[in-house]
C-alpha cells in the first residue's frame, strides 16, 4: 500500500514525488514514456515571472513566479543560471514609458536578491543592439533565467527515488478504480507488456495534457477537468548573433517571441500559442507556425532567416484550465487543483495548467489539499534543499570544468564544460577514476563517451538514443545520423558494452530486462 501515486513523469509529477517523499509519504510514479518526454522538455527553458502575464493582471501569478524564480535559481545553479533579455521599443506597438512601467513593477514583485533591475539602453552603445535593425534605436534590458527543462525534471526524479519513491519509466496507467479505503490501480509495463495491480490511499493526476483524457477514459470519478490545449513550438537556428543575452519582441499580434542563446552554437526562437485538437501522439510544428517565427525575428533582426535555416524544431501541447478566453494566447497559466472524491472516499487530486517556474509551489500546494489524509506527512523542505548536483557554492562552473578536465585530461576543455554545466558536482562521481582516453570507453562523438551513457542508463532511467540525446543532453543537435546510429546499436547489446564500463560498475541496479 503507498500513500500516493502519481500519474505523470513531468515536471509536476516529479516535483511532487520528490517533495511527498521526502516528507516521509511513501511514493509510487508511474509514466508511460520517458521522464519529461512530453511537454515539460518542450518549454521555452525560462524560469521567469511572464512579463506579458502584467498586462492580463495576473499579479498573484507573476509574483509566485518570480519569487520562486531565486529559490530554484539558488538550489539548481548547475542547470538554471541568470540570462538578461533586451527588449527593444518597436514604435507604433506598446509605448516606451508603458514598459519602463511594466518592468519597474516586475523588478518590485520580484524582491530580487541576487539579480540586476531592468534599465533602459541606448542599442547604438551596446553589443546587442548590432544584430538588429538600425531603425531599433532604444531596448530595455531586465533579468530572468534559463533552465535545462528536461533535467530539471529528471533531478526531481532523482532526489524523489533517492528518498525512497519508486519511479517507473515506460510504465502506464491502465486504470484505477476507487475502493473503500484505496485506490487500485493496473499498470502495464510498455516494452514488456507485464502488468500489475498496486495500491495507493491517494491519486494524483499529473499528466499534463492527457490530464482530461485519463479521467475519462481511465479513472472511475466523479467529473473531468475542464481544459484547453495549447500547442506551443520552437525553432532552432545557428546563432544570430555572439553576445550572451536573450531578446524578446514584440509582435504585432500583441504576442511575445524570445531569441535566446543556446548550447553555444545556436539560438532558440519560440514560443508560438495554437488551439490544439489532433493527436497527443504526434505533435509537430506546422509551417505556418514556422513561417510565424521566421517573420517575427526577422522584424528585429537585420539578417532575416528562412524555414531552410532551422536544423532542429520541437512542439508541446499545454493544459491550461479553460477560462473562456477567446485567444490561446490570453488563456490563463496559472495552475488549478480539482479535487475529486466524496467525504471518507480515497481522493483524486486533477492538476491542470501551471509553469515550469511554479512546480514547487504547486507541489506544496497539492500536500497541502491532501493534509487532511495524511496528518502526520512532515512540513514543507523544498525551498532550502539542492538537487542532485547543485551543491555548486556560487554556481561556480568553471572552477569545477577545470577540476574535471585536470582529473581527466582526455576530456577536455568544452566536454568538461558541458558535463559540469549538465550533472553539476554528480560528474565528479561519473568520472572518477577516468584518466585516460581508454577509461572513458566508446566515443560516440561531441563529447559523449560510454562513461557518461552508462551513467544515464544506471542512475537516471535512460533507455533510448532520444532520453539520452535529446533529454538528458542535447547532444542530437551534434551528433551525426552515424554517430546516432552507432549509439542506438550500443543500446541493443548491452552484453557488448565495455569492460568495466557497463552500467552496473557506475553502481545501482536497473533491471534491463524488465524495461
Amino acid at each position: 500500500m503507498h500513500d500516493i501515486a502519481i500519474i505523470g513523469g513531468g515536471i509536476n509529477g516529479c516535483g511532487i514525488a520528490r517533495d511527498a517523499a521526502g516528507r516521509g509519504l511513501s511514493v509510487l510514479l508511474a509514466e508511460k514514456d520517458d521522464l519529461a518526454s512530453g511537454t515539460s522538455s518542450a518549454s521555452t527553458k525560462l524560469i521567469h515571472g511572464g512579463l506579458r502575464y502584467l498586462e492580463h493582471y495576473s499579479f498573484r501569478l507573476v509574483r509566485e513566479s518570480l519569487r520562486e524564480r531565486e529559490v530554484l535559481l539558488a538550489t539548481a545553479p548547475h542547470i538554471i543560471w541568470p540570462l538578461r533579455f533586451v527588449l527593444p521599443h518597436h514604435r507604433g506597438l506598446r509605448p516606451a514609458f508603458l514598459i519602463r512601467l511594466g518592468l519597474l513593477l516586475y523588478d518590485r514583485l520580484g524582491r530580487r536578491r541576487t539579480l540586476p533591475a531592468s534599465r533602459a539602453v541606448d542599442l547604438a552603445r551596446v553589443s546587442a543592439g548590432k544584430p538588429l535593425k538600425a531603425g531599433f534605436t532604444q531596448a530595455f534590458v531586465y533579468s530572468d533565467c534559463w533552465v535545462d527543462d528536461a533535467r530539471l525534471v529528471v533531478l526531481n526524479a532523482m532526489d524523489a527515488a533517492a528518498r525512497g519513491a519508486d519511479i517507473r519509466v515506460r510504465t502506464e496507467v491502465m486504470s484505477a478504480a476507487r475502493k473503500i479505503d484505496h485506490w487500485q490501480i493496473d499498470l502495464q509495463n510498455t516494452v514488456s507488456g507485464l502488468r500489475e495491480t498496486v495500491r495507493a490511499r491517494a491519486l494524483i493526476n499529473a499528466a499534463g495534457a492527457w490530464v482530461a483524457d485519463i479521467t475519462r477514459n481511465r479513472l472511475r470519478s466523479h467529473g473531468v477537468p475542464s481544459i484547453r490545449l495549447v500547442r506551443g513550438s520552437h525553432i532552432v537556428v545557428r546563432k544570430l548573433f555572439d553576445h550572451d543575452c536573450a531578446y524578446i519582441f514584440q509582435n504585432s499580434d500583441r504576442r511575445v517571441v524570445f531569441a535566446i542563446p543556446y548550447e553555444q552554437d545556436y539560438t532558440l526562437i519560440g514560443t508560438t500559442d495554437v488551439d490544439f485538437t489532433g493527436d497527443l501522439a504526434s505533435v509537430a510544428v506546422s509551417q505556418s507556425e514556422v513561417e510565424y517565427l521566421c517573420a517575427a525575428v526577422n522584424e528585429y533582426f537585420a539578417r532575416s532567416i528562412a524555414s531552410s535555416d532551422v536544423v532542429w524544431s520541437y512542439s508541446g501541447v499545454r493544459s491550461l484550465h479553460d477560462d473562456g478566453q477567446q485567444a490561446a494566447q490570453n488563456a490563463t497559466r496559472d495552475f488549478t487543483l480539482e479535487l475529486d472524491g466524496h467525504r471518507g472516499e480515497p481522493p483524486l487530486l486533477n492538476i491542470v495548467g501551471g509553469k515550469i517556474t511554479i512546480y514547487r509551489h504547486v507541489a506544496e500546494e497539492v500536500l497541502s489539499k491532501l493534509a487532511s489524509t495524511f496528518p502526520r506527512a512532515g512540513s514543507s523542505w523544498t525551498r532550502s534543499s539542492p538537487l542532485p548536483g547543485g551543491d555548486l557554492p556560487g554556481g561556480r562552473h568553471k572552477q569545477l570544468a577545470q577540476e574535471l578536465e585536470a582529473a581527466c585530461p582526455a576530456l577536455g576543455a568544452s566536454t568538461a564544460a558541458r558535463v559540469a554545466r549538465t550533472y553539476g558536482t554528480i560528474a565528479r562521481d561519473i568520472f572518477a577514476g577516468a584518466i585516460r582516453q581508454q577509461d572513458l570507453g566508446i566515443h560516440f562523438g561531441a563529447g559523449l563517451y560510454e562513461r557518461e551513457v552508462a551513467y544515464l542508463i544506471k542512475r537516471e532511467w535512460a533507455i533510448t538514443a532520444d532520453d539520452i540525446l535529446w533529454r538528458r543532453t542535447k547532444l542530437g543537435l551534434r551528433l551525426t545520423e552515424a554517430e546516432r546510429d552507432r549509439l542506438k546499436d550500443w543500446l541493443l547489446v548491452p552484453c557488448t558494452h565495455s569492460e568495466g564500463l557497463t552500467p552496473k560498475s557506475i553502481g545501482g541496479e536497473q533491471d534491463l530486462e524488465a524495461l
